[in-house]
Parts: structure tokens; C-alpha cells; sequence
């Protein structure tokens, strides 16, 4: 099956934002929380069940907890109750000053970004599996995802990377 899936974002917050399918329902939350103490912000990804029901080919982790560092530094992530991964392992370059980051998927599949803060493109191998880009101004989303098929077998990996590497951006964390 080579089925294309379209996610809308809206928000533009890469903090806080959702996508939605072209038909309303929504497929990913981004909520940034805060604790108390002295630890760092967190944020959640969830892929949401609505969403995930119409797609029964879907596998892997529903959620997402980004953990930052002081000043909102690289910290740590974990998938649903998982272990602790470091977010420096999900954002490697293997290039300096190269704008790719290659990350692998808890079944151990290598993928690539190309990340732009205007589109980014994830690769598996020489294929393209997502692309993601800013919308145009007139219209009433932020930003459009394309995910192919075989994404799903690890789209909320997928999509965690793709909001690190926005976060990457907005930090400045390569500056």
C-alpha cells in the first residue's frame, strides 16, 4: 500500500500545537506543563485514539514526554512509561554543520530529517516518508504533514523527532 495521510497543524507554538486529519479528528496534542521544584518544563505528545482507530496498521508508543534541561537545554525523553533516551541520540548529525538529523526508531530502523525551518523531509533509506511544511498565509492551519503508509509502523517516534528538531530551531540549540 503506498496511501498518503495529510495531517493539519494547528498552532504554531512548537510547544503547543495539535494535528488534525483532513476530516476533523485529531491525531497528535502537543502540550507544554511545568512542574514545580526546580525541575524543567515538560512536554507531552500524544497520539490521539480517535485518530489512531481509523488506522489499525499503527504500532508503537501513543505519547511522548520531552524532559529539558536548564534553560530549556537538550534533556531527555521517554515513550509512554519507557526508558529514559537522551534527546542529543534522536537529533545526531553526522556532518558538522550538516542541516540532517538522523535518529532510530525503537525497532532500530535509521531514519533522516532534513530539517529546514521551512519544510522538513524524514528519509528511510532513499525513500521519503514525511514531509512537513509551513502553510501558505491564506490558509487556516499552520502547517501540513504527509506521511506515507509505512510511517505508521512508527509515527509517534516520528513525529516526536519532528517536534524536537522545530524545537532544535526555535532554541537555537546549533547556534
Amino acid at each position: 500500500m503506498s496511501h498518503t495521510y495529510v495531517l493539519l497543524q494547528f498552532g504554531s507554538d512548537p510547544f503547543s500545537f495539535r494535528f488534525e486529519d483532513l476530516e476533523g479528528r485529531p491525531a497528535f496534542t502537543v502540550n507544554e506543563r511545568f512542574q514545580v521544584y526546580q525541575n524543567p518544563s515538560v512536554v507531552k505528545a500524544t497520539r490521539e485514539a480517535e485518530w489512531s482507530q481509523q488506522h489499525p496498521d499503527i504500532m508503537g508508543p501513543t505519547s511522548a514526554f520531552l524532559y529539558f534541561g536548564p534553560a530549556n537545554t537538550r534533556g531527555y525523553m521517554v515513550y509512554g512509561n519507557g526508558e529514559q533516551i537522551s534527546m542529543a541520540t534522536h537529533l545526531r548529525q553526522k556532518k558538522e554543520g550538516s542541516p540532517s538529523r538522523y535518529f532510530t526508531t525503537r525497532t532500530g530502523k535509521e531514519l533522516k530529517w532534513k530539517v529546514s525551518p521551512q519544510k522538513m523531509e524524514c528519509v528511510d533509506g532513499r525513500s521519503t516518508v514525511a514531509v512537513w511544511e509551513l502553510s501558505q498565509p491564506e490558509d487556516v492551519f499552520s502547517a501540513r504533514l504527509l506521511l506515507k503508509h509505512s510511517a505508521l509502523n512508527y509515527v509517534t517516534e516520528l513525529l516526536t523527532t519532528l517536534i524536537l528538531n522545530r524545537m532544535g530551531l526555535a532554541l537555537n540549540w546549533d547556534a
